[in-house]
């Protein structure tokens, strides 16, 4: 079976990794030179509004898939046309729209934060006084990893923002001070059975995931069992085949839904080693018709460190026990996703550890 992706960046190269076992094939497309992906299949390079191009690399596919959730609604709707993707179009058209995002969770029961849409300048210095400060503002549409936001505590900063952030439709939240994040995976098959990963605990830095914990620790039960209920409605209700995951902020005992993925996520990737099968193996599952796989930990407590900007030294890192080291494969550079580590079980004192240590610094 030949599977399709759209996008061919670490996601892609991961997803294929876990479908390969399985006797899958894969095709990418995408517009780098180079991308990750391209080690594990075949790579189609072209602009993502190339009809030619992708009309050839729909010839053959058996199903189609994104690994990230900014790719063209119009790309979409082509390959649609020709090869069934999974997840379809609306849960793309939910996830690249933060306003759009919020109104869905509301309509599936999720709490949110204290929210405002703004399209000028105008409406946006009505919405903070509104919402009050501080606020957060963000660009409605291509965000993610701390890219297009804005923390707003004077109003002498409204202006500056709305420059600095495009001058375009934004979305105004209340800063509501959180004790932790955490996140949920779940993945549902063609015939509508669903599985839920653990509740993962998150720690960012800079906009960008630094570690995941899981199982979540720490945290009242209750808050597991209603997230795996929250991600649950959202796969229903889309209708969604294939992973997906919710970011939420926990605030005085409850879960904020901060944003959804339509797609694997960073804080899921101790699944390849730590859960019986990965949020890759679930979602390739899914794409191609498969039966789902079990969601649940394989052994004990588990942690992911990304590496982020500089490749580290390997020899140190692979001396630290327990440890696994995924290298994507990307040039090293300020703030980029590079690879990510690892450790099951985390040994005592795991963060203390000199190779370890340098990747939290």
């Amino acid at each position: 079976m030949l599977i399709g992706v759209l996008g061919g960046g670490q996601l892609g190269r991961m997803l294929a990794l876990a479908g390969i076992p399985l006797g899958l094939r894969f095709r990418f497309f995408d517009p780098a030179a180079e991308c990750p992906a391209a080690a594990t299949g075949e790579h189609v390079r072209a602009d993502w509004e190339d009809r030619a191009a992708l009309e050839t690399f729909a010839q053959g596919l058996d199903a189609a898939t994104f690994e990230f959730e900014n790719v063209p609604a119009s790309t979409l709707a082509f390959l649609g046309s020709r090869v069934p993707v999974r997840p379809g179009p609306l849960a793309l058209e939910k996830g690249q729209d933060r306003l759009d995002e919020k109104r869905f969770f509301e309509s599936c029961g999720l709490s949110v934060h204290p929210y405002r849409s703004a399209s000028t300048l105008d409406e946006f210095e009505r919405a903070t006084r509104e919402i009050g400060l501080p606020c957060v503002a963000k660009t409605r549409r291509m965000g993610y990893d701390g890219k297009g936001q804005a923390v707003i505590r004077h109003a002498s900063e409204i202006t500056p923002a709305w420059h600095a952030l495009g001058e375009r439709p934004l979305l105004v939240e209340q800063f509501i001070p959180f004790e932790s994040e955490a996140s949920i995976i779940g993945v549902r098959g063609v015939g509508g059975e669903i599985r839920t990963y653990p509740l993962t605990a998150n720690v960012h830095r800079g906009g960008i995931l630094r570690v995941s914990s899981a199982p979540a620790t720490g945290l009242d039960p209750s808050l597991e069992r209603a997230a795996a209920t929250h991600v649950r409605a959202l796969l229903d209700a889309l209708d969604y085949v294939g992973v997906l995951a919710i970011e939420f902020f926990v605030a005085q005992g409850r879960l904020l839904a901060n944003e959804f993925a339509p797609r694997v996520h960073n804080s899921g990737h101790w699944t390849i080693e730590g859960a019986c099968t990965s949020q890759f193996e679930n979602h390739v599952r899914a794409v191609a018709g498969l039966p789902l796989g079990d969601a649940s930990l394989r052994a004990g407590p588990c942690v992911m460190v990304n590496i982020i900007g500089e490749r580290p030294d390997a020899q140190a890192l692979l001396g630290v026990p327990g440890l696994h080291l995924h290298d994507y494969g990307k040039a090293a550079r300020p703030g980029r996703k590079i690879g990510h580590a690892t450790l099951l079980p985390p040994p005592a004192g795991w963060e203390r550890h000199p190779a370890v240590a340098a990747l939290l610094a």
